[in-house]
C-alpha cells in the first residue's frame, strides 16, 4: 500500500517546475545590458592608455617657464625638495650617545 502513494505522489508535478517565469528573462536582458554597458565603458578607458609606458618611448616634455627670472634658475627635478626636506630633518631612531646612562643603553 505504501509503495501506492509513493508512486502517485512522484508522478504529480508542480506546474511552474522548469519554466522560466518573466523575471527571469528580466534578469537575464538586465544583466546583459549592465555587461553592455561595462564593456563600452572599458573600451574608452582603453582607447585612453598610452600605446608604451616606457619612458623612452614617451615625447620630451617641455616646461614652459612662468617668469623670466625661471630661465636662469637651475632646473630641479620632481621630488627633490622633498629629498632635500627629508635630509635636513632629524634621523627618527638616533644612535646612543656618549655617557648615557640609561639602563637599556649599549655600554660602548
Amino acid at each position: 500500500m505504501n509503495t501506492e502513494i509513493v508512486a502517485a505522489v512522484s508522478k504529480q508535478l508542480p506546474e511552474d517546475v522548469g519554466k522560466a517565469g518573466p523575471r527571469g528573462l528580466l534578469l537575464i536582458l538586465l544583466l546583459l545590458i549592465a555587461t553592455a554597458f561595462l564593456v563600452r565603458s572599458m573600451t574608452t578607458h582603453l582607447k585612453r592608455l598610452p600605446r608604451s609606458f616606457d619612458p623612452a618611448d614617451r615625447a620630451p616634455q617641455v616646461v614652459v617657464p612662468d617668469t623670466p627670472e625661471e630661465l636662469f634658475q637651475p632646473r630641479r627635478e620632481p621630488g627633490e625638495e622633498l629629498l632635500d626636506q627629508l635630509r635636513s630633518a632629524p634621523l627618527a631612531i638616533e644612535p646612543p650617545r656618549a655617557g648615557d646612562d640609561r639602563p637599556d643603553a649599549p655600554q660602548g
